[in-house]
């Protein structure tokens, strides 16, 4: 197509030079009749090759599209509802706090799934897609701060192990939360030595009556009687 089209520009141009030289009317009147043929020809096949062109461009546009679809549409996994971790195991090294959480094949999920974040004085835990669920836990207020860089955990057979660097090495927790810590003094008898010392004695005799079985409740009932006789005898022994 290219060599017909150079063939027509050079009829073109030499009907032009013909023009320039001829003065006779009638030759005038028939170079220009071809000069006219010539361009009409020139400008359908120019045309003809422009749309082509513009076909084949469009055809290969539309291939690449195709290509650039998505083979298939991959549906979202669902993981279902995040179930609360609440049990657990802890202990600690000189310079580490450790923690044990059991969720059966958590070895078997990508690594991935398995995310933990650590701040001065928290972590939370986040499992993925296990078994169609998520789990998750959230322990805020350690007891002391912890090291975030030198924190870490490893997923071993069906258990999370949390390893949280102590900031200060060679000290002991008692608790792993400082909630844990406030409840747990709560629960002691309080030994005042600036009060009355029978008021102590009946703050532990009352914890005694409430957390002991019938036994201990008569046992207890019995030594209290006792001892108001004694007293409204003026006996001060107890």
């Amino acid at each position: 197509m290219a060599s017909a089209l150079e063939e027509l520009q050079k009829d073109l141009e030499e009907v032009k030079v013909l023009l320039e030289k001829s003065s006779r009317k009638r030759v005038l009147d028939a170079l220009t009749a071809e000069k006219s043929k010539i361009e009409t020809e020139i400008k359908n096949k120019t045309q003809g090759c422009l749309g082509g062109s513009m076909q084949q461009k469009s055809q290969r546009k539309a291939e690449l599209l195709d290509n650039e679809k998505p083979a298939a549409v991959v549906a979202p996994i669902t993981t279902g509802y995040t179930v609360k971790i609440s049990n657990y195991r802890w202990d600690q090294s000189d310079k580490f706090v450790k923690i044990y959480i059991t969720l059966t094949g958590v070895h078997q999920v990508p690594t991935e799934n398995v995310q933990v974040h650590f701040t001065e004085r928290s972590f939370d835990l986040l499992v993925k897609n296990l078994n169609g669920k998520s789990y998750s836990m959230i322990v805020n207020n350690l007891l002391k701060p912890i090291s975030v860089e030198g924190s870490s955990k490893k997923v071993k057979t069906d258990t999370v192990h949390i390893l949280c660097r102590k900031k200060a090495e060679n000290t002991r927790w008692d608790y792993l939360t400082q909630v844990e810590k406030e409840c747990k003094e709560k629960e002691k008898p309080s030994y005042d030595t600036e009060t009355d010392p029978s008021e102590g004695l009946m703050n532990v005799l009352k914890k005694i009556y409430e957390d002991g079985d019938d036994d201990m409740k008569r046992t207890i009932n019995k030594a209290w009687v006792e001892s108001r006789e004694k007293q409204a005898k003026g006996d001060t022994e107890f």
